[in-house]
Parts: structure tokens; C-alpha cells; sequence
């Protein structure tokens, strides 16, 4: 890991980016030999994290008759892991700064393999739901150190904006991987490969960090324990009342937390303005760049989750295609991410600022949103889906390859992980609300189209056309979403290129204190 940090802690960091005309630093001598091998590591550590979002979704029906839970015990495998990842990612992108980039990653690394090893070996829902509770806990520890490294050890502009378009490309290509590895694992030998496909990416992971990653002295952060206790309580209580709320909106188990999630969120806000050492320092989310794309993957987890969500569920329920199936037509929107990503991380970041990328890319990506809600219960995959994954790709592509590179510009080494994890929990608070959202949005229109237009019992092609109504329906509210999301981003997001970062050398290190618990 290099010892060249992203930003000094002298340096202007109250609120504003940087200076644009601070002298920049000639990145050769202090950067890290390896540091493309590094960046190699974390885009390996990376999509394991992304592909769980999505992997175990194709095979979800395959482990329900293996271990025989029921239809409504089916979501807790997946809500399992987006619990404590939503809700603890705060924690441990400042734990990723008190302990320093290296012991969090490795820590995270290890704790993820052990949890997919058990989760994979699972004899009873109990031991899989536990084993994803786990997955999830160590991923919001293994996400803000995999973006902390990357913000700390590529500081040239150029540099910067390639190493980060590489590892846009791995966030927003994640999801889709997830879910043709996922149908390939399921079709082709057992759902529980799922899991143990995991170990492998670990261990290669794992290798690469011991080998490449040096150990970097502390950067001086301590630990706020009552931001700790009301920010992941009350991420906690969004994220569990936003599952519940497939349920049914008005029972207390959904409302309840709704509203006690934005009570101690609403106490944390007050707090952090007090704190002497704040959990996430007003100076992080300040910024109109950082806010902006904290802002932003808001709308982009909540699109792209009902992308991956809903789209499989039409082509498998609707069109008949099979989980592996399902998965391959994933493909041109993660090549196009891919491929945009690499791109505008290395081309356009560096020379226009994330301002023309950010909004561009959440309009194209809406108006393929939108395109999907002309689809049918007899769609050809080229003639309906092809043209619109096409564009979701290319807008998605240009989002992500810019908006972790914003998140974290500008930020002192101190503040690298909990900045971090501000990217992060942005897609997973908005993948929940998304999810939420649009589960409700597509029962509706399913039940008012029944309701409407079929008396006495409904035959199976009047379901799947039911069930089609719904899907497009939700299509195009994430679409409305995204545009929504790329008006804001326009709004707070600074013209021109990211503030070149000024000469830094590492904080020194400062020894943890009993004080600091």
C-alpha cells in the first residue's frame, strides 16, 4: 500500500475540495512501485463484495427446496446481508481509519471467506441466514478499506481517474456478474457454489494484499461512540422497516423502525456537529463534490437494484428464461459498464470533472429505464431488452466512472474510510428504499390490472400479463427516479476538473488509547 496519502490534514479540508491551484505533486518518487498490482487486489476483493448482492438471488428457489424454508422466509437470505452491511458501513469505514487500511482489509477479507465456507455448508436456514448476517458485516468492513486504499495510493489525476474507472467498472459490473455466475453455479452444479465460489476470490485476494500492502501507520481517527450507536441504529431501523414494507406499509413492524431510523438519524446529524470526534465529520459530507455523489448513488442503488431485481424476475416468470439464461442477458450491460468505465475514468474524469458524466449518465440510464416499459409477455430478448440493457450500461458505466472518484477527493488520510463508506452506503440505503418502493409500485399495478380486467379466477396468461404490468410500471418510475437524480447531481455538483491533490506525506502515527474505545 503506498505511503502517499490522498490529502493532507493541514490542508484546507472544511468543507471544501482542495485548492485547484495548489502546485501538484510529481507522484513518482513517493508512489508505490506495485501500485497497479494493488489496484488489481482490490478489484478482485471488490466484485466478491458485488457479486453477493446478486449472486444468491438465481438461486434462491434451489436452496429453498434443498433446506426447506418457506416462501416468506425466502427474503431473509437476502435481507440478512443487506442488514449489517447498510448499517454498519459508517462504523467501519471510521474502524477502517482507526486500524489502519491493511488490518481492516485483510480483517474483512478473512472474516468473508469464513462466512461463505459456512453459509455454503449450511444444513438448515438458521446456519445460511446467519452465515449471509456475517457475510454482510464483514463486507462493510472490506468496502471502505478496498476504496480507502485506492483513494490513498493513486494521488496523479490521471492515474487517479484510471485506477478508479477500474474500480467503478467492478461496482457497477458486480451485480450483473453476480447474476450470470450465480445462474451458471446453480444450473450447472449446486446452489451452494454460490457461496464457495467466494473462497477462491478471497484467497486470491487475500495472497495479493499480505504480498503487496504495507502497513501504514494510524491516521490519528478515534472512535465516536454515540455517533456509532445512533447511525448504524438508526441505518439499521431504515434498512429492516424498508424490507417489511412487502408486507404491507401500515404495519408497525415497517413504520415503526421507518420512523425510529429517522429519529436517530435526525440525533446523529445534531451530534456530529458537537462531537469532538466525529463519526462522519461535517467537513466529508460538506463538499458540494463528495455530497453530490454521495447523493447520487441514492438514485443509482435504487435503479439499478429494481434493474437487477425485476428484470429477472420478468425474464423468468414472464418469458420462461431459465436462471443461467437469465443471467447471460446481463451480458451487454456489463460490458458496456465495463467498458464506459475504463474510459471515462481515464479520458473524461480527468479532463472535464464528474459535472458532464454524473448527470449525463443517470439520464441515459433513465431513458433505458424507461425504454423497458414497452416490453411484452411475448418480447424478443433483441427486439425489447437488448437496446435497452445497451443503454443502461453505457449511463451506468459513466456514473461509475466518476462518482467514487468524487466521493473521496479531497479528503485527509484520517477521513479516507469513513468517506469511503459514504459511497457505499449511499447504493445500499437506496437499493433498499428502491426495493421498497418498487415492490410496492409493482403490486399495485398488478392488483388493479386483475381487479380491472379478469373475473372469477385468473388463468395463467392473465398473470403473467398482470405481473407484466407491474414490471413495466416500476421501469418507469426508476427511470423518473434516475432523471430526478441527474437534476440534483447537475445542482451540487462543481463544473470542471477534480482539485489536483497538494504534496502529502503520511500522518504519523498515533498509538490507540483505552480513551479511544
Amino acid at each position: 500500500m503506498a505511503t502517499q496519502s490522498a490529502a493532507s490534514a493541514a490542508g484546507p479540508q472544511s468543507g471544501g475540495a482542495g485548492p485547484h491551484s495548489g502546485a501538484a505533486a510529481d507522484p513518482t518518487p513517493a508512489a508505490h512501485p506495485r501500485r497497479w498490482l494493488v489496484l488489481a487486489v482490490i478489484c478482485c476483493a471488490y466484485l466478491m463484495v458485488g457479486l453477493d448482492l446478486a449472486v444468491m438471488n438465481l438461486a434462491l428457489p434451489d436452496a429453498q427446496q434443498d433446506l426447506g424454508f418457506s416462501d416468506g422466509d425466502r427474503q431473509w437470505v437476502v435481507t440478512a446481508y443487506a442488514l449489517p452491511l447498510g448499517s454498519l458501513l459508517l462504523f467501519c469505514g471510521r474502524l477502517t481509519d482507526l486500524i489502519g487500511r491493511k488490518q481492516a482489509f485483510h480483517i474483512g477479507l478473512a472474516g468473508f471467506a469464513v462466512a461463505s465456507a459456512v453459509g455454503g455448508a449450511a444444513d438448515s436456514f438458521g446456519v445460511l441466514v446467519t452465515a449471509r448476517a456475517f457475510q454482510g458485516a464483514f463486507a462493510a468492513l472490506l468496502s471502505p478499506a478496498c476504496l480507502s486504499v485506492v483513494a490513498t495510493t493513486f494521488t496523479d489525476p490521471k492515474e487517479r481517474g484510471k485506477a478508479f474507472g477500474a474500480v467503478g467498472g467492478v461496482m457497477a459490473a458486480g451485480g450483473g456478474l453476480g447474476l450470470i455466475i450465480g445462474g451458471a453455479l446453480t444450473d450447472s452444479l449446486d446452489w451452494r457454489w454460490c457461496m464457495y465460489i467466494n473462497l477462491l476470490f478471497a484467497g486470491v485476494a487475500f495472497i495479493g494484499g499480505v504480498t503487496l500492502l504495507t502497513k501504514q501507520p494510524r491516521a490519528g481517527a478515534r472512535m465516536d461512540v454515540p455517533g456509532v450507536v445512533t447511525a448504524s441504529g438508526g441505518m439499521f431501523c431504515l434498512v429492516y422497516g424498508f424490507a417489511n414494507a412487502e408486507d404491507g406499509w401500515g404495519l408497525a413492524s415497517t413504520w415503526g423502525f421507518l420512523l425510529a431510523g429517522a429519529a436517530l438519524l435526525c440525533v446523529f446529524g445534531v451530534w456530529q456537529t458537537r462531537a469532538g470526534h466525529p463519526l462522519l465529520p461535517p467537513r466529508v459530507v460538506a463538499d458540494r463534490n463528495r455530497g453530490g455523489a454521495y447523493l447520487t448513488m441514492l438514485f443509482v442503488g435504487a435503479g439499478f437494484f429494481s434493474l437487477l431485481l425485476f428484470l429477472v424476475y420478468y425474464m423468468q416468470t414472464v418469458l420462461g428464461y431459465s436462471a443461467v439464461v437469465a443471467g447471460c442477458a446481463m451480458l451487454p450491460t456489463v460490458a458496456c459498464t465495463i467498458l464506459v468505465t475504463g474510459v471515462g475514468g481515464s479520458k473524461l474524469v480527468p479532463k472535464f470533472g464528474p459535472r458532464p458524466l454524473i448527470p449525463t449518465g443517470l439520464v441515459v440510464s433513465g431513458v433505458g429505464m424507461g425504454w423497458l416499459w414497452y416490453i411484452e409477455v411475448d418480447s424478443s430478448y433483441a427486439g425489447a431488452l437488448l437496446g435497452p440493457l445497451v443503454v443502461i450500461g453505457i449511463g451506468t458505466g459513466l456514473i461509475y466512472s466518476a462518482v467514487a472518484n468524487t466521493g473521496t477527493s479531497g479528503v485527509a488520510p484520517k477521513d479516507a474510510g469513513v468517506a469511503s463508506a459514504c459511497v457505499n452506503t449511499g447504493q445500499q440505503i437506496g437499493g433498499a428504499v428502491g426495493t421498497a418502493l418498487f415492490n410496492t409500485i409493482a403490486a399495485d399495478k398488478t392488483t388493479s390490472w386483475l381487479a380491472g380486467n379478469v373475473q372469477g379466477r385468473p388463468s395463467p396468461g392473465e398473470l403473467r400479463q398482470a405481473a407484466l404490468e407491474g414490471y413495466a410500471a416500476v421501469f418507469c418510475w426508476a427511470g423518473y427516479a434516475l432523471v430526478f437524480g441527474a437534476i440534483v447531481a447537475a445542482v451540487l455538483l462543481r463544473s470542471g476538473p477534480l482539485p489536483t491533490p497538494p504534496d502529502n506525506s503520511e500522518e504519523p502515527a498515533e498509538p490507540l488509547t483505552a480513551g479511544r474505545a
